[in-house]
């Protein structure tokens, strides 16, 4: 899965245990698994600003990024921190300053990817189906009372969110994962020395150390590809993304006035 931001990698051998790169619980940067700049007029930012009344007070919706054009408004961002939030079963106050520009410099990476190829057709139902049940789930097992739909739709309202934002935002992640997915995969090709390699020199130890008999390695050999073959796929999407950033306009507020890009 992407976080875009991220793809989260994970392998679990015969003992059950899972392991992973060393973005198992943790998350492997990716140039990509996708981070972007900040550098903004805020000049461009004031003056772009969009205001919107309510009956009872007036909503200021300022842009806080502007991408080869594209504008990020503060509301974008402050979904995109609550969609992490509620996949992460946190709290989107305890987001730390770090944290919440992490996921802006995600939105801009996905913007960038998404200026690549803009999908003509909606991500297929029963996979935006599939992964909102996943992320249900994964929300459940730290609040039960979420079993229930009514107990659902309350925690998503909580987090200023919606069912049909929610569907709409994995929507675009499983949009961006295929865009993913059909560029770099093709030119990924992990051989059985590189397998073997990875079996002894890191698998083998990990097994030892936490006191585990060895696995044969004809058990492991198609899951240890396929970390492989993700962790190539990190790498490639960083410097694809490094490239796209290189060759955009991107503003932030907290660039200095006339710095552009990263």
């Amino acid at each position: 899965m992407i976080k875009l931001g991220m793809i989260t990698l994970g392998i679990c051998w015969s003992d059950g245990c899972p392991r992973s790169s060393s973005r198992a619980g943790t998350r492997e940067p990716v140039p990509a698994s996708i981070k972007l700049g900040k550098h903004f007029a805020v000049a461009v930012a004031l003056s772009l600003a969009l205001v919107a009344s309510s009956e009872a007070s007036q909503i200021v919706d300022r842009v806080v990024a502007n991408v080869n054009g594209h504008v990020v408004l503060q509301s974008d961002w402050e979904q995109e921190v609550a969609f992490e939030a509620l996949s992460d079963a946190r709290d989107p106050d305890s987001f730390t300053s770090d944290e919440r520009n992490a996921a802006l410099d995600r939105l801009i990476d996905q913007e960038l990817l998404r200026e690549q190829v803009r999908p003509s057709q909606a991500a297929p139902a029963e996979q935006v189906a599939a992964r909102v049940a996943e992320v249900r789930n994964d929300f459940r097992k730290l609040h039960p009372e979420c079993a229930t739909d009514l107990g659902w739709h309350a925690a998503l309202q909580r987090y200023g969110l919606t069912q049909t934002a929610l569907e709409k935002r994995l929507g675009e992640e499983i949009q961006l994962m295929k865009l993913v997915e059909d560029r770099l995969r093709p030119s990924i090709q992990i051989d059985q020395r590189a397998v073997e390699t990875y079996y002894h020199d890191q698998l083998l130890p990990e097994l030892k150390r936490a006191g585990n008999s060895a696995t044969p390695l004809t058990e492991v050999f198609g899951r240890i590809k396929s970390l492989l073959t993700e962790k190539k796929m990190n790498e490639l999407l960083s410097g694809w993304l490094a490239s796209l950033r290189s060759e955009s306009h991107i503003l932030t507020p907290k660039s200095s006035a006339g710095e552009q890009n990263r």
